[in-house]
């Protein structure tokens, strides 16, 4: 650019930046100011309106305060900006709101669990204790949950592996179709369902009694669409370079299987099959139908009936009396604990076992 009177050339930094790249943005503290003027002005229409419940409340205020964050970034820095705002506002919005209860259901269970969770409670049965009365404990659902989750992690894991190999690695034409439609069509069966068949099956056609291992059996039905998809899915991400490497050496396809791919693939398929344990870990119908429940300690899960910690929930609670809610809501806090430890478990086996980069 030259100076149109003297000739000369002037210096690009003494052009005056255009009005456009200068427009006016809000102060990083808005959102903040603007979330808490959402939440005063929120309470006080819930409280003018007569509304008994918080939750309609942070409703009202979650509207107001994505209408006021596009209205303001609108007026203030432009329409382009306030549609990425709203955008934004909308997902810290639905985040919080499906936040909300899951906060708030811990909450509950830990401020009424902890009543009479203790030594004594996680260490002793209810054998001798009548449901009206304080005091028993939650050691024999503790037991059955442990062993009935085991035996269907047994039987579910192993079929589930080898069914997703077969998909992956050898599963060609028509059979692999219909094992991958009947997998998807065993992912939405309910539990109440898979209760039902081993309950014809097993008990009222082969005659056995129940036990706890007539509910693993239904558990392991529930667990296997779930570690065959989640194994298939880590098996497809092991790079075909490493099988096509392990056969130009002369490696049998099962060999390279089981010595190349599944060592690849076992963090995710250990996080896979925790998942599944921590799904089927508080399912209640089967077990209601199979196991029948029991007061006292059986460490035998194939003969005589169990008890677990969902149907010791269910069992207490339906007492109806002071005693036995105590009771339910401290179980429901150590059923939460279990599920919680298998998660954290899965997390830190996929974080063990995930590739490192090599320096």
């Amino acid at each position: 650019m030259t100076d149109a009177t003297l000739g000369r050339p002037v210096p690009a930094d003494a052009v005056p930046p255009s009005a456009g790249l200068r427009r006016p943005r809000l102060p990083r503290w808005a959102p903040a100011a603007i979330a808490a003027l959402s939440a005063a002005v929120g309470c006080g229409i819930g409280l003018g309106a007569g509304l008994s419940s918080r939750f309609q409340w942070g409703l009202i205020a979650a509207v107001l305060f994505v209408a006021l964050t596009y209205g303001l970034t609108a007026r203030v820095e432009g329409f382009r900006q306030a549609k990425d705002r709203l955008a934004t506002s909308l997902v810290w919005t639905c985040f919080l709101v499906a936040v909300v209860p899951l906060v708030s259901l811990i909450w509950e269970t830990v401020a009424r669990g902890v009543k009479v969770l203790d030594g004594g409670f996680l260490t002793h049965s209810m054998a001798g204790v009548l449901t009206v009365q304080p005091g028993g404990g939650v050691y024999h659902a503790i037991i059955g949950t442990l062993e009935q989750v085991g035996l269907a992690t047994a039987i579910a894991a192993p079929v589930g592996l080898l069914t997703a190999v077969y998909l992956v690695e050898y599963g060609r034409g028509r059979l692999a179709k219909a094992v991958t439609f009947f997998v998807d069509v065993m992912t939405g069966v309910p539990s109440i369902v898979a209760g039902l068949f081993v309950l014809s099956f097993w008990i009222i056609m082969l005659d056995f009694g129940y036990s706890g291992f007539a509910g693993a059996m239904a558990l392991a039905i529930l667990m296997m669409p779930v570690v065959v998809r989640s194994t298939e899915e880590m098996l497809k991400l092991v790079p075909n370079e490493l099988r096509e490497a392990s056969l130009a050496l002369g490696v049998p396809k099962w060999r390279t299987i089981l010595k190349v791919v599944l060592p690849t693939a076992i963090g995710g398929i250990a996080t896979g099959v925790m998942l599944a344990v921590a799904r089927v870990a508080g399912e209640t119908a089967p077990i209601v139908l199979l196991v029948f429940g029991s007061q006292v300690i059986n460490n035998n899960p194939f003969d005589g009936a169990q008890s677990s910690l969902p149907y010791y929930i269910y069992e207490q609670w339906a007492a109806g009396n002071d005693a036995g809610y105590d009771r339910a809501w401290a179980a429901a806090l150590v059923l939460i604990a279990f599920v919680m430890i298998l998660n954290l478990v899965a997390r830190g086996i996929a974080r063990w076992k995930a590739p490192k980069n090599p320096r």
